[in-house]
């Protein structure tokens, strides 16, 4: 009898935690920052967009992982930045010229990857 009732309490523990698996690699549980997240904000530019690179981004699960990484760039001058979290690509205008290993930096310094960028 007791090996039934820690078999069910088992079963019931490991539902709800491959519930919320799948409701985090979807992108629609709680990961990086908590409850429900509103999308960040975009930046605008002072200047002309003198260019624009795709940024493609391994790690990103969710709503709240995309704000960091557009907060991060963002926080770059000269460049502001759209996620896609769909797609996992940061798409990068820049009204100045800035390396593309300071905004890889600046990513990979939140535990994601760039993976490539054209």
């Amino acid at each position: 009898m007791e090996n039934i009732i820690i078999i069910a309490v088992l079963a019931v523990v490991l539902f709800f935690a491959l519930k919320g698996t799948v409701k985090h690699l979807k992108g629609e549980g709680a990961c990086c920052g908590g409850a429900k997240t509103i999308k960040e904000p975009d930046k605008k530019l002072s200047g002309p967009v003198i260019n624009k690179k795709v940024f493609r981004i391994d790690g990103m699960h969710c709503q709240s992982c995309a704000n960091r990484v557009k907060r991060a760039i963002n926080g770059i001058d000269g460049v502001s930045a759209k996620l896609d979290l769909i797609k996992r690509e940061a798409v990068v205008k820049y009204e100045k010229e800035v390396a593309d290993e300071t905004l890889v930096k600046e990513i990979e310094n939140l535990g994601y990857k760039v993976v490539s960028i054209h």
